[in-house]
């Protein structure tokens, strides 16, 4: 009976409030879900006024159509769809037509793009990457400028510098050489789609250069190793005669 079991203390310790747990997770929770809430209704306002912004575009187009369909309204009822497809302007006889000026407009602006495309790409390419370091902020300067310039000050210089050398030099070299396809037959007046084409491309190089360059320079490391690789490589199978045979592992590439 010496070996017998002492009993075990027991001791008489506060013990810790129920409640005080659940009380420390709500105010734990609390505090970010009003954060939450702030740091949302900032980006909600400027999500929304964006949108806003989007509208107002589409609205204002809108808004332009139906100003041209309101104000056009005498000739919709006098001429109807025709004056869409006739070619004749007679203001004696009443008779008008709107295709010579929309033929215009859309073989100018293909002319343009056409020569300016190639153009701004060459210019975006050169400032991005081969271009020195010191000039690059002087060019880029120097060709978005030309944007600032107004559209009658480049028709001016077209009447009194462009045509004039179109006519004398340009014009005239090729009705010699590409005069068989019969777009530069015809006598050399300097006034024609062709003025038209060129002065519309020098407008329009800036935006295009500009937009291009933005698009080159986040990525232009890969995007031109990329480039550089595909040429050289479709340049090698060119030579080497074996298109053939090499057009799986290139369109693996």
């Amino acid at each position: 009976m010496s070996n017998q079991a002492l009993p075990r203390p027991r001791f008489n310790a506060p013990e810790p409030e129920r409640g005080s747990k659940a009380d420390l997770k709500i105010e734990a929770r609390a505090t970010p879900l009003l954060q939450g809430k702030v740091s949302e209704i900032p980006d909600a306002f400027f999500g929304w006024a964006m949108r806003l912004c989007g509208l107002a575009v589409v609205a204002l187009l809108g808004l332009i159509v139906y100003q041209l369909v309101v104000g056009s309204e005498l000739s919709w009822h006098a001429f109807g769809w025709k004056f869409f497809g006739q070619s004749d302007w007679n203001p004696v006889s009443d008779q008008y037509g709107a295709l010579p000026f929309m033929y215009g407009t859309i073989v100018s602006s293909l002319l343009s793009l056409v020569i300016a495309v190639p153009l701004s790409i060459g210019v975006a390419v050169f400032i991005t990457e081969m271009c020195p370091t010191g000039l690059r902020g002087t060019l880029s300067f120097t060709t978005e400028l030309l944007a600032a310039i107004p559209s009658v000050v480049y028709g001016l210089w077209a009447i009194f510098v462009l045509v004039p050398i179109l006519r004398a030099y340009v014009q005239p070299f090729l009705a010699r050489t590409l005069g068989w396809t019969g777009l530069f037959s015809g006598p050399p007046y300097g006034i024609g789609m062709l003025a038209a084409g060129v002065i519309l491309a020098i407008m329009i190089i800036p935006i295009i250069s500009s937009i291009t360059r933005c698009n080159f320079s986040p990525h232009m490391p890969v995007s031109m190793t990329t480039v550089f690789t595909l040429v050289l490589f479709m340049i090698s199978i060119t030579r080497s005669g074996g298109i053939c045979s090499s057009m799986p592992r290139a369109s693996f590439v």
